[in-house]
């Protein structure tokens, strides 16, 4: 693996760590309270890893703007598909977590975000824009394309996929999150621009915060297993 990938990796975690300097500074000598000054901080350390990872990636691009100058159609067609495919496998991944495995409780990750976005609304930045496009440059393009040039791909894809959910904290919907990490392996492999599970991700992340928003969720949640319920007895389940 190139060393400026390793530089890349190392980089991103410190972008994820950057609130535990930030935090006191913004509490101590800028008076924010404890959410406001880790949101911020959290902002900004995300927003300068992620200006330095793409000034660092500038050389991949240039090359991929030579070899095959992006067809925007077909990326944004496959974004559009993609995001289909995402919720598909989210919603496949969902019901054997819940039939299968007796995981019933809602994502404990989610759930943080959302009462931090209810808290300070800006750290909706976060999920919608920052986590999705460093996301995929560290699991899909470094992570995962260094493992496809040595496996096949679904083993490249469910490791950096099982790597991708174990990072998130969030074991009891590990399976969701491979499912959809092999997703946007898939886009990226098939459309060959990172740019389209970027931009997958960052579509299903934004209607997942948009949706616990406005939605009462206890009540939605109710509604999907009596529908599921309906649907067992329907075929026989």
């Amino acid at each position: 693996m190139p060393k400026r990938y390793w530089l890349i990796i190392v980089i991103y975690i410190a972008a994820q760590v950057f609130p535990a300097i930030g935090r006191p500074i913004g509490e101590d000598y800028l008076g924010l309270s404890d959410v406001d000054a880790m949101v911020y901080s959290t902002i900004f350390g995300m927003a300068l890893g992620t200006v330095i990872i793409l000034k660092m990636l500038a050389p991949d691009m240039e090359r991929s703007e030579i070899r095959d100058r992006p067809n925007y159609g077909y990326m944004f067609k496959w974004a559009f598909y993609g995001f289909f495919l995402a919720f598909l496998a989210q919603y496949i991944a969902g019901l054997i977590n819940i039939n299968v495995f007796n995981v019933e409780q809602s994502s404990e990750n989610t759930g943080l975000i959302m009462d931090i976005i209810e808290a300070n609304v800006w750290f909706i930045i976060l999920p919608i824009l920052f986590a999705p496009l460093l996301e995929e440059i560290i699991f899909r393009k470094i992570i995962f394309g260094q493992l496809y040039k040595r496996m096949n791909f679904l083993l490249a894809a469910i490791l950096s996929s099982v790597v991708f959910s174990i990072l998130h904290f969030d074991f009891a919907f590990i399976l969701t999150y491979v499912a959809m990490g092999i997703v946007f392996a898939y886009l990226y492999v098939k459309t060959k621009r990172i740019l389209v599970p970027i931009l997958v991700h960052m579509a299903m992340n934004t209607a997942v915060v948009l949706l616990q928003l406005s939605v009462d969720i206890d009540e939605l949640e109710r509604q999907l297993e009596e529908y599921q319920n309906a649907a067992m007895i329907l075929f026989g389940g």
